[in-house]
């Protein structure tokens, strides 16, 4: 692949390209049900959100679309595709750099943080048991060191044939490091909101192990995206979205932890785009999308701030679109 040398392995849905698949420790993206009742922001607005609930329950994009669409005209959707298709062109490091981004040069490479450390804990505790089981009288002193040591031998198998059956195993035992949830939620959020400035709904969440993160669907872009007619300026837009994760960590932590399975999804757009981009090309826009996407998340702060807090708190996409709109 262009984008980087080696990429863990993906658990994207083949069935759905826009599902965006998050990073080792959070590996896809899905959602939660919209709330009963609209908040009284909105209430005392005079805004009615009963049809954008109902089309975010029924997961239809296109409703979704035009309902914020006619929200705006209502000056209620203010954010909501209010970034206007920029051209992609030549990004350096540099750039990167100046902007906030935390090692820019070191952004596609994978992160083995979590493996790591979920290795070493399976090694060190089976080496452990394995020691004291050797204590036991007769033949149980021989047995059951040899049956416990080879729990690790297993598991470095089963992580060199199918890594992906080991990333919910990863991902729970990820949740040791202080900084995983709120890392999650950042990087989820940074999907979110990206997606809602440039005109694609989101409709459904998780920041559950093991699930769908984002659920992105539209149906045109899907037709796109399956045709393999997928045109430059929705290539541009699915970049950011895409990028909008790693930038989102790579503007708030020295290491990007979730990049591998984002750059994937990207990735999977390049091969699906025609006409085809060089290898250079396609470098080239994952540093362009990382900076316009890490652009948005800093001109729009308070709507991140905000959404990171909705989502962690497990609020309705309804919900989390009423932060990002009512943020100051």
């Amino acid at each position: 692949m262009a984008i980087v040398a080696a990429l863990v392995a993906p658990t994207a849905d083949p069935r759905n390209p826009l599902k965006l698949a998050a990073g080792p420790q959070h590996r896809h993206w899905r959602v939660a049900a919209a709330s009963s009742s609209s908040s009284p922001a909105a209430a005392a607005s005079g805004v009615d959100l009963q049809a954008l609930r109902s089309a975010i329950d029924k997961k239809d994009s296109n409703e979704a679309k035009r309902t914020l669409d006619e929200l705006k005209e209502l000056g209620w959707a203010k954010r909501w595709s209010s970034q206007p298709y920029m051209s992609r062109r030549t990004t350096s490091l540099r750039e990167l750099t100046t902007l906030g981004i935390k090692n820019a040069e070191n952004l596609a490479i994978p992160s083995v943080r979590n493996d790591a450390a979920f290795l070493f804990t399976v090694v060190g505790t089976t080496g452990f048991l394995a020691v004291l089981a050797g204590q036991l009288p007769g033949d149980w002193g021989f047995f059951v060191p040899y049956l416990t040591g080879s729990i690790s031998l297993i598991v470095l198998a089963v992580g060199s044939v199918s890594p992906g059956l080991l990333q919910v195993a990863i991902g729970s035992f990820s949740a040791v490091f202080p900084d995983y949830q709120e890392r999650i939620a950042r990087h989820e959020a940074a999907h979110f909101l990206v997606a809602y400035l440039t005109g694609l709904p989101i409709l459904g969440y998780s920041l559950d192990i093991g699930k769908e993160h984002v659920n992105l669907v539209d149906e045109q872009l899907q037709k796109l995206i399956y045709s393999g007619q997928l045109d430059q300026k929705e290539l541009d837009r699915l970049a950011v979205v895409s990028m909008a994760g790693l930038a989102a960590e790579g503007l708030e932590y020295d290491k990007v932890v979730g990049q591998s399975a984002d750059l994937f999804t990207l990735q999977r757009f390049l091969n699906r785009t025609k006409p085809p981009l060089s290898k250079d090309q396609q470098q080239n826009l994952t540093r362009w999308a990382v900076l316009i996407a890490a652009s948005l998340l800093k001109n729009n702060k308070a709507a991140h701030d905000a959404l990171v807090s909705a989502m962690s708190e497990k609020a309705s996409v309804l919900g989390c679109i009423e932060a990002i709109e009512n943020a100051s």
